[in-house]
């Protein structure tokens, strides 16, 4: 009996043992940063309250919701104002309009973005970075009203000034705000101008933890500053330029509202009308509260699936990503 019974009660104690010194660690872990769990606490209300909370309104995107009746009440229509939205003809127009300024802001505005920390890093007078830097940061902290006010006053029809220099230097009269033609590329513009600068300071700060040793070795082997970049700098900010990347997909359809209800107009909406002004026409302007629902719900599903699918393309391909 005790040559069966004293490895049974060995073997217990291996394993009970590790897991009260958890738990008695997780304690210490707890009451040695309860200052800063407690300044998280915050933070973690304001999600649940204003992020996670309002989920439950989700749910009338499954019913025809009548406010008098109100959730409990509202009768349940399935998957009914899923399928009315896929077959109408506005949402071919929506996902093509969404799409391709999606594919512009991942094209152009993210590669200068990093094109724009590239060159700060390589300035090396600390007073004209600082500078540069400043007034780059600026056009952030403007909200899009101000944004789109200078854009109308820039490109006002014959009082413009911009409007009469493109006009002038190229002989033509081009109604910059209503043709839809230029409205793709001043939004592009817009974003460029208020994004571009604050983009950079997560770059920056990749940047910084670059070893310098490195770029020593690569002077002394006759790389060019170019080559150095190439072969030095960019691969050592390659996790963080993937994991924006990654976060980037996620927000394909969520092209903002602001931005472009302001810069729409009854001329150039046949281009303009994005998901998320869709949302607001058919759910505020039109009282269509489950129908909206059920589109920002399929644009909420469509992000999260893109998040984890160029998540899962990337530690495949790179061995990087966010989880």
């Amino acid at each position: 009996m005790t040559i069966t019974t004293e490895p049974h009660l060995a073997a217990t104690e291996v394993l009970t043992v590790p897991r009260r010194k958890r738990r008695k660690g997780v304690r210490v872990h707890f009451t040695q940063f309860k200052w800063l769990y407690l300044l998280l606490l915050p933070g973690l209300v304001y999600f649940v309250l204003f992020r996670y909370g309002p989920m439950y309104g989700a749910i009338i995107a499954f019913q025809d919701y009548v406010p008098i009746l109100g959730i409990g009440d509202s009768q349940w229509v399935g998957l009914k104002n899923f399928t009315d939205f896929f077959a109408s003809p506005d949402f071919g127009r929506l996902l093509a309009n969404t799409l391709i300024l999606a594919a512009l802001s991942l094209l152009i505005c993210f590669p200068l973005t990093i094109v724009a920390a590239l060159l700060l890093n390589e300035l090396r007078v600390n007073v004209l970075k600082r500078s540069v830097q400043t007034l780059i940061y600026i056009p952030h902290f403007l909200s899009w009203t101000v944004v789109a006010s200078l854009t109308y006053l820039l490109f006002a029809l014959d009082l413009g000034p911009l409007f009469q220099l493109i006009n002038g230097v190229l002989g033509t009269h081009i109604d910059f705000l209503t043709d839809p033609g230029w409205f793709r590329p001043l939004i592009v513009l817009q974003d460029i101008w208020k994004n571009t600068g604050w983009g950079t300071i997560i770059f920056l700060a990749a940047l910084a933890t670059v070893d310098m040793e490195q770029y020593e070795a690569a002077i002394i082997d006759g790389a060019g500053r170019f080559q150095r970049i190439w072969h030095i700098t960019l691969p050592s900010i390659r996790p963080t330029i993937i994991v924006l990347l990654i976060l980037r997909m996620g927000e394909v359809l969520n092209t903002g509202f602001e931005q472009i209800y302001l810069m729409t107009n009854s001329l150039n909406r046949q281009v303009a009308d994005v998901f998320d002004t869709y949302v607001y026409f058919m759910g505020i302007t039109q009282g269509s509260y489950s129908y909206s629902t059920a589109v920002g719900l399929f644009k909420a599903v469509v992000g999260v699936v893109l998040i984890f699918g160029a998540n899962w393309l990337s530690k495949r391909f790179t061995q990087n990503g966010i989880f």
